[in-house]
């Protein structure tokens, strides 16, 4: 399959209103509907859209996760030299908070920290982004690695788990455990969406299959007005649909899992 014309010019979303285009940024957050306990959102909690970024050269794709998801790495912390900085979400960086920072998971996603070493743990809220150092999969306040006892070896081994979002922690009791990992189950890559649902369904026929992938039209509300998500779907893995948006002309495509 070939990919789309160069002419194309995407943006995150793009809502076409009764034959007219507008391109607009949206915000986008997961759609479950927990109902979480035990951690109160922030007062300067800040909304962040799902657009992907580029550091470095290297293009990030934030995801959406859901509740139980898991993965392991090596944790860092960072400290006085970013201490009063904005933060990635346009707060001020405390250092003395329970705040971390990762490349991909939604901001605001509550994250349970566990130190391999010591048995350790601690709760903290993605207000960041980074690290951007290879082989590190979060980056810890100076506080929330005090917690895990980092602070003098400065990195650790851990293990990430999502137990919340918008700043709040969901009660364990209320979820089953999961054990699949960011990179298991099955995802898709949002390529447009609308206000017009017809405009929705005609730019789903027209890129189904594309690449072999199937097109699907989903349903949302967003400001109490109905909006028209078009997916591909079929994508086994988050890399599988991070290269197929790299070598893609979807101008603003994000992945979301299914």
């Amino acid at each position: 399959m070939s990919y789309l014309s160069k002419s194309i010019w995407f943006g995150v979303l793009a809502l076409f209103f009764t034959g007219c285009s507008v391109v607009k940024n949206i915000p986008f957050y997961p759609n479950n509907d927990f109902k979480n306990k035990g951690v109160n959102n922030s007062s300067s909690m800040q909304k962040a859209t799902m657009r992907p970024y580029t550091i470095n050269g290297k293009t990030y794709y934030p995801t959406v996760v859901e509740v139980g998801d898991t993965a392991s790495g090596i944790a860092s912390w960072y400290g006085p030299n970013f201490h009063g900085k904005k933060t990635s979400n346009g707060e001020t960086y405390n250092m003395n908070s329970m705040t971390a920072a990762h490349k991909t998971l939604p901001m605001n996603t509550m994250v349970k920290v566990l130190n391999l070493k010591n048995g350790k743990s601690t709760t903290v809220r993605i207000n960041d982004r980074g690290p951007f150092v290879s082989g590190r999969v979060i980056d810890l306040s100076k506080a929330a690695a005090n917690q895990i006892s980092m602070i003098g070896a400065g990195t650790a081994p851990v293990r990430l788990e999502v137990v919340g979002f918008y700043g709040k922690v969901e009660t364990p009791t209320t979820r089953t455990a999961s054990t699949h990992t960011y990179s298991g189950g099955n995802f898709m890559v949002q390529i447009g969406a609308f206000r017009n649902k017809n405009g929705a369904n005609s730019y789903k026929n027209q890129y189904d299959k594309t690449n072999g992938y199937r097109t699907s039209v989903r349903n949302y509300i967003l400001d109490s007005e109905p909006i028209y998500r078009v997916f591909l779907a079929g994508f086994r893995s988050e890399d599988e649909a991070r290269d197929f948006i790299a070598s893609s002309k979807f101008k603003g495509a994000f992945i979301v899992r299914d």
